[in-house]
């Protein structure tokens, strides 16, 4: 096979296989991110303490522009890795949710709490 060739070929795989880690990663990427809809379902159980449509106070703080604030209740700053220490280790009342709530449906929860 003339030295051409070969080089355009193994650009060609080069090419390919970089498509495919971006596709690839893209997907790992995409399943980091939650679906705010089923999360909407899993804060059905929440709404028993925590109001989603304000900012009063049920059993817990109302959690309507959550993510819009600067800081949570216990002083740290609202992120995705803070609201999800509070989901995970409770506290104040709250019961912990680490092993209630599988991981996907933690992170569909954060992405609604995205939306309030």
């Amino acid at each position: 096979m003339p030295f051409v060739r070969r080089v355009r070929m193994k650009k060609g795989m080069i090419a390919t296989g970089c498509l495919g880690l971006l596709l690839t990663g893209a997907r790992v990427f995409a399943q980091k991110e939650g679906d705010a809809a089923k999360g909407k379902d899993v804060f059905e159980q929440c709404t028993v303490c925590h109001n989603a449509d304000s900012t009063e106070t049920k059993m817990g703080p109302g959690l309507k522009g959550l993510f819009k604030r600067d800081k949570l209740k216990n002083g740290k700053k609202v992120n995705e890795a803070n609201v999800l220490a509070v989901i995970n280790a409770g506290g104040n009342g709250m019961p912990s949710y680490s092993d209630m709530l599988t991981d996907e449906e933690k992170k569909n929860l954060i992405a609604y709490l995205k939306t309030l």
